[in-house]
């Protein structure tokens, strides 16, 4: 056997890298009869703690990518925090069990938030995880008054130019992605994660961060839409959600009370419009169906 190399000072001090978004692992296949050995990409999955004033507040499973957009996202979408500003600081910490975005808020707005304080362990895809009363899983979302509107065909273009930028989505077939189509601009941002929500938090994040605005654009998911994804969604302030699978029963109810479009089913050759379709229909065209939802 060979001399292991000496460990220097250097090797022992070096911090930890972050992990890839994804890995190459072996599998053996099965198709039509045949097997076969090979490598296949699949997403990388870590804990991510958030933090704020040196306490564990969450812990969810999550992408290792765009940690401080996550954490950013999930304070506003959470409530602990209104606007970007009030986080003090921000340091993402790679460790040996995961990932920890480290966060200082004001004193104030600690105590209240240790006065609703739960931990959440969160899975993957949890949207709700921890919550403490019947109440607050179903809180009002914060109404939107975006006065966009959109042809049908411009939401289908949206739609169908989202494929194209889910490069982890491709490698691995395995993550969520959401993101902001600004008319004229097309795609301003995109993000993907193993949880849909946090998907959806990441894109909070960086739309507070880049300041966009959003009121005059569609959000775009590739999930389906609970609950939780429109009250998310009306934090962003965006008007009009457009889903490849279907929502919820609640979350169309949430929809409507919150002014949210909600268009979902997003196919090829179209989609569904099950609440405020004033914002992708014209007036004269909704009187002719029967049974309209305005």
């Amino acid at each position: 056997m060979a001399d292991l190399p000496d460990i220097s000072d250097e090797m022992i001090s070096a911090p930890l890298k972050a992990p890839p978004p994804a890995r190459r692992v072996g599998r053996i296949q099965w198709r039509e009869g045949v097997l076969s050995e090979g490598l296949r990409t699949v997403p990388e999955e870590v804990p991510v703690a958030l933090t704020y004033n040196g306490t564990t507040h969450a812990v969810m499973m999550a992408s290792p990518t765009h940690i401080e957009d996550f954490a950013l996202g999930f304070s506003l979408t959470e409530g602990i925090i209104s606007s970007p500003s009030e986080i003090e600081s921000c340091e993402t910490l790679i460790l040996d069990e995961g990932v920890e975005a480290r966060m200082w808020i004001a004193e104030e707005q600690m105590r209240t938030l240790s006065a609703r304080r739960r931990t959440l362990a969160g899975p993957t895809g949890c949207g709700l995880c921890g919550v403490e009363s019947l109440a607050a899983a179903i809180k009002p979302a914060a109404h939107v008054t975006s006065r966009a509107r959109f042809e049908p065909e411009t939401v289908r273009s949206a739609m169908s130019s989202l494929g194209p930028l889910q490069l982890l989505g491709h490698e691995t077939r395995a993550v969520h992605a959401a993101a902001f189509f600004q008319p004229g601009a097309g795609i301003l941002g995109l993000a993907e994660d193993v949880g849909r929500h946090n998907a959806l938090d990441k894109l909070v994040g960086r739309a507070a961060r880049e300041q966009w605005q959003t009121s005059c654009g569609l959000l775009l998911l590739t999930s389906r839409v609970s609950i939780e994804m429109v009250q998310k969604a009306a934090v962003l302030g965006c008007g009009i959600i457009v889903a490849v699978s279907a929502p919820t029963s609640l979350a169309i109810r949430m929809a409507d009370a919150a002014g949210i479009t909600l268009c979902a089913v997003a196919r090829a050759d179209g989609f569904e419009i099950f609440t405020h379709a004033g914002r992708i229909l014209p007036g004269d065209r909704l009187q002719a169906l029967s049974g309209t939802m305005e």
